[in-house]
């Protein structure tokens, strides 16, 4: 047996020797490749992982069974402090004939994405999300059912049909180069029927997440409401066109969404610029800065915004929420914090509002970064902006209209 051993080592070790040797050798350095092209990003086409695409594993490699949704926990609920860590405990989807077999109406994904923030850790971001409730249960026991503090008794995992989807692939090294297996990931869950939420990650995933929506509903079809404290419309960054500070400017240039489509909420920063104002006034984009929301209130802004969509007869909305559009009071853990911001009262409502009012085709939640915040605070704020966006559709599901709705049993104390 150890000769057997020994003769495997030996046989590994010479062909790696001999990989080494038949390697062709690099003709220029590093060095001499970026003087002549600065532009050039000089990659081993060599190695089979250059494409992140091809790590996606083919679901039907698994063992033969009947397609449809996965439920891979060993109980039939339990507290946040137990169960294997999909989102919310969902049921687990491997490829798009589960979601079709399930009749899945929101499949979550991942995608650890952080290359182009100003500091590195949203790409822990839906793991994060994934293990971030702590309060409360999960599942179908009937001790542990839950209600919502202003809207009753609605608990949208058992009114939605969900799934966790996995993680798209992510290449740490290239916002560029993860851009296609977003894209595709959401465009396969749209064709297969479902509503993508996409889980980030920095805020450059808004980039394919809408680009897909545009494809599977049309180019033009789509308005995209935007919480940020940023306009995100750089026309490049260092020469990079893609980064999470420049995704609707090429959105709106590449004509996958119309700027007058476009609608910005809670913006809080040292951006835009006069010129970039110009850039978003000629585009058509409806912005609202938080001093228009500190004078009118959170209430008349999304009144407006509400019934400007509905005006404007797009079917189809997309939804996009960066944590950074909260003071970072309430979620310090975010890729770009801006002091100032909304608060968790003024945007829980809103998010509700527009999942209430409109046929939702697409959300995402972005740059929650838990390296930076190493209390329970951010995660727990991400977990119920995901809360607040999909008891929202749960609400328009049952057939509920007034996006401002309370359960009046849920409003104050009466005696009968």
């Amino acid at each position: 047996m150890k000769r057997i051993v020994l003769l495997a080592i030996v046989l590994l070790w010479t062909l790696g020797v001999q990989a080494q040797e038949t390697k062709p050798v690099i003709e220029k350095t590093f060095i001499e490749r970026l003087e002549e092209n600065p532009a050039s990003i000089p990659l081993d086409t060599d190695d089979p992982s250059r494409d992140v695409r091809e790590f996606r594993r083919d679901p039907n490699n698994n063992p033969k069974r009947d397609p449809g949704p996965i439920n891979i926990q060993k109980t039939l609920g339990g507290t946040w402090n137990s169960g294997i860590p999909t989102f919310f405990r969902l049921p687990v989807a491997l490829g798009p004939e589960d979601l079709k077999a399930g009749n899945v109406e929101v499949a979550f994904f991942g995608a650890p994405v952080d290359i182009s923030t100003g500091q590195r850790g949203t790409g822990y971001g839906p793991m994060a999300v994934r293990m971030g409730d702590i309060v409360g249960g999960w599942g179908e026991v009937p001790a542990l059912a839950s209600g919502h503090p202003v809207v009753g008794d609605v608990d949208w995992t058992q009114t939605i049909k969900a799934v966790d989807y996995g993680d798209a692939p992510i290449d740490i090294l290239s916002q560029e180069r993860s851009v296609l297996p977003v894209y595709e990931m959401a465009v396969e869950i749209m064709e297969a029927g479902a509503i993508p939420f996409t889980v980030g990650g920095d805020h450059s995933l808004m980039y394919p997440d809408v680009a897909a929506a545009a494809k599977v509903y049309g180019r033009g079809n789509v308005a995209v409401i935007h919480f940020d404290a940023h306009f995100d419309g750089l026309s490049s960054t260092l020469g990079h066109y893609l980064s999470h500070g420049s995704m609707v400017r090429q959105l709106i240039d590449e004509g996958h969404v119309n700027g007058e489509d476009f609608y910005q909420i809670g913006l809080n920063s040292v951006k835009p610029s006069a010129k970039d104002m110009k850039w978003m006034r000629q585009s058509g984009l409806k912005f609202f800065f938080m001093q228009e929301i500190d004078n009118s209130g959170w209430k008349t802004v999304m009144d407006e915004i509400l019934a400007d969509v509905k005006e404007s007869g797009k079917e189809y909305v997309f939804i996009s929420v960066d944590t950074d559009c909260l003071d970072p009071a309430y979620a310090p853990g975010m890729g770009t914090p801006e002091p100032g911001g909304l608060s968790i009262r003024e945007l829980f409502p809103m998010l509700r509002a527009v999942t209430i009012a409109h046929n939702v085709i697409g959300l995402e939640m972005v740059e929650v970064n838990p390296l930076v915040d190493p209390t329970y605070r951010s995660r727990q704020v991400a977990v119920r902006i995901v809360r607040e966006l999909m008891t929202g559709m749960a609400l328009r599901k049952n057939g509920i209209t007034d996006p401002y709705y309370m359960d009046k049993d849920w409003i104050r104390f009466k005696k009968d």
